[in-house]
């Protein structure tokens, strides 16, 4: 494995640069400015919300690129890069499938905030480890904002219990079972995938020379884009299949072993 040529570095947030307490390591950080001082780009994609990914790597935000809401939107700084919102007619048939499902809790995910229905304190409570703004409405058909995302949970899991609700929605959407409990809803456009290719060709970067760690199915578009794709130790089964290297668990720093490799 050859990563002399690599001039950007991009990785998931949850399950993979984040451990099972959600905390980004120390080491990472040293690393980071050794990415830093050879020129790699840095970019951090995530299903999280722009705001929540920032204050996650504040000590490095001005010197990152955020791919934010699974690919909807990216920033650099206080450059917008990338924008790609839901139709609002869309919106609509997706809210009324999501009535009919029992035991879900939907969040509509605009650029810097998002808003969800208040009725589950429990949810509420969750939902703050993901969102850092939210509001919290009576109706989520009353919002009428610009929505890059809807992202729907279940405290149990997202595949069995959401997916075979909304996976009519493919024909039209991007819908991804992006983690263990959530599954989201964006424009075809609006993926993590899209988004990276965009940023390769506005840096010039060759997929020989780009390293991608990520965990779920909403990474699987992003690790097709590269050469040294890494599927974390615990990884969805789809996503070991598409990478073409595996590393160590979240839990046991794996982005930051390969990193090592790549500084030394």
């Amino acid at each position: 494995m050859d990563l002399s040529k690599i001039k950007m570095v991009v990785t998931d947030m949850d399950g993979t640069l984040l451990n099972s307490d959600h905390t980004v390591s120390d080491q990472f950080f040293t690393l980071f400015e050794k990415l830093k001082s050879k020129g790699i780009v840095f970019v951090a994609a995530s299903g999280r919300q722009y705001n929540s990914i920032v204050e996650k790597l504040h000590p490095i935000k001005d010197d990152i690129i955020v791919i934010a809401e699974n690919g909807g939107f990216a920033k650099k700084q206080e450059t917008e890069l990338i924008t790609t919102p839901l139709v609002k007619e869309h919106i609509s048939k997706i809210l009324k499938t999501l009535d009919q499902i029992p035991n879900i809790h939907a969040v509509l995910c605009g650029k810097y905030t998002a808003f969800t229905a208040g009725n589950s304190a429990k949810f509420t409570q969750k939902l703050k480890e993901y969102y850092t703004e939210f509001q919290i409405l009576d109706n989520l058909k009353d919002v009428d904002l610009e929505i890059i995302k809807i992202a729907i949970y279940h405290f149990e899991s997202s595949e069995a219990h959401i997916y075979p609700f909304v996976k009519h929605f493919e024909k039209d959407l991007k819908v991804k079972v992006s983690g263990e409990n959530w599954l989201d809803i964006s424009s075809n456009n609006a993926h993590k995938g899209y988004a990276l290719k965009k940023l390769m060709q506005n840096y010039n970067i060759k997929s020989d020379e780009l390293i991608v760690f990520g965990d779920y199915n909403n990474d699987l578009e992003m690790l097709a884009l590269s050469d040294y794709g890494f599927a974390m130790a615990n990884a969805h089964p789809n996503v070991k299949k598409m990478a073409n290297y595996t590393t160590l668990s979240n839990d046991e720093n794996g982005v930051e072993h390969i990193l090592e490799l790549l500084v030394k």
